[in-house]
């Protein structure tokens, strides 16, 4: 092999790390961190798409209890969690018709 073409195949390898590799174990990275951090209280979103405050975590910790309506609470995977809401990013709790002519 020519050291021209090892070159590029350095270089192919060296951009494909840069571009795909890397920002994935990033993406990895921030989900873990994600994970690790629901505490109770906080108010999350399930992959599932549904949106309560984690009330409990059971002893194991791998299991969260997420109350989605006022008296009722389901279990969650703590890795369902697709993302925990900041007080901004939290929905109106007004009624849904408001501002609809």
């Amino acid at each position: 092999m020519e050291p021209g073409g090892l070159i590029v195949l350095v270089a192919l390898f060296a951009l494909f790390w840069l571009f795909v590799i890397k920002p994935q174990r990033r993406r990895m990275q921030a989900q873990r961190d994600l994970h690790t951090s629901v505490t109770v209280g906080d108010e999350i979103v399930t992959m599932g798409g549904l949106i309560g405050h984690v009330r409990r975590v059971e002893e194991d910790e791998d299991v969260l209890h997420v109350e989605v309506a006022p008296g009722t609470t389901v279990r969650v995977a703590r890795r369902g969690v697709a993302a925990v809401l900041s007080p901004e990013d939290a929905p109106d709790s007004g009624p849904e018709t408001a501002g609809r002519s």
